[in-house]
């Protein structure tokens, strides 16, 4: 799918998709790639500002910040199709899951001050390594496996949460999971027939979509969780009675 096309941005070096390159833009490789990742920017805004409004732990500030500049990552690897633009939005996918990771095991770890320490020298060795010895199929394999040691834990906080409310979240997790992944897929599996459809549906960046509403479930999730933890009475209310985040009520004391 590599064609080396000469734009804006000069040939392609990075792993190209099966979204025609310059279609609309000389300044954007892949526009529907692109601007696919505007809709995980304000999902991941929305999520801070509640974050902040209900005085959440500083975690999941961050959190949604790096959800944020995982999406920004992606937009710029998406616009220019460069190796250095690739590895900026790989790396933060993994920086990502570390905080995931901390967020859902750190309530029960016993010496909490070596798990944050642990995680921030992974991530840097991590992001010097990356981008030395430029990983590809490498990279996957070790996302695949920091996803699936949260896995446990994840469905250990399902199994004993009781409200209806936030076990739709985690079910809406999954589902979006699912979906996205099955249009990641077919965009890598099925792009020589696509390519030739009328239309192409383009997979990856429905991927994008999916994956912005996937990280958003599982955050607010994770809140719901925490606030429960802290014992803040969390509540998962509807804007509007379909768009769902957590509302806590503190006591006095807390």
């Amino acid at each position: 799918m590599e064609d080396g096309l000469s734009s804006f941005w000069g040939p392609v070096t990075s792993t190209d998709w099966c979204e025609k390159n310059y279609a609309h833009s000389s300044y954007i490789a892949e526009f529907f790639n692109t601007i696919s990742n505007v809709p995980c920017i304000l999902l991941a805004f929305i999520g801070l500002v509640n974050a902040l409004r209900q005085r959440f732990e500083k975690r999941f500030s961050v959190l949604h910040i790096s959800n944020m500049i995982l999406a920004i990552g992606s937009i710029i690897y998406h616009a220019t199709l460069q190796h250095m633009q690739q590895q900026g939005d790989e790396t933060p996918m993994v920086w990502e899951m570390l905080l995931y990771f901390y967020i859902l095991y750190s309530p029960d770890w016993h010496y909490r001050s070596t798990m944050p320490t642990f995680l921030f020298f992974y991530g840097v060795v991590y992001a010097v390594v990356h981008a030395v010895f430029r990983f590809g199929f490498g990279f996957k394999v070790h996302y695949v496996i920091l996803c699936l040691i949260c896995v446990p834990r994840a469905y250990k906080y399902y199994i004993y949460t009781k409200d209806v409310s936030a076990k739709r979240l985690a079910k809406l997790y999954v589902a979006t999971l699912f979906l996205a992944s099955l249009c990641w897929l077919s965009d890598r599996v099925f792009c020589k027939e696509l390519s030739n459809w009328y239309f192409n549906p383009q997979g990856h960046a429905v991927w994008h979509v999916l994956m912005g509403f996937n990280s958003y479930f599982a955050n607010t999730f994770l809140m719901f969780c925490r606030a429960q933890q802290r014992e803040w009475n969390p509540k998962v209310v509807h804007f509007l009675g379909v768009f769902p985040y957590v509302k806590i009520q503190k006591t006095k004391s807390q």
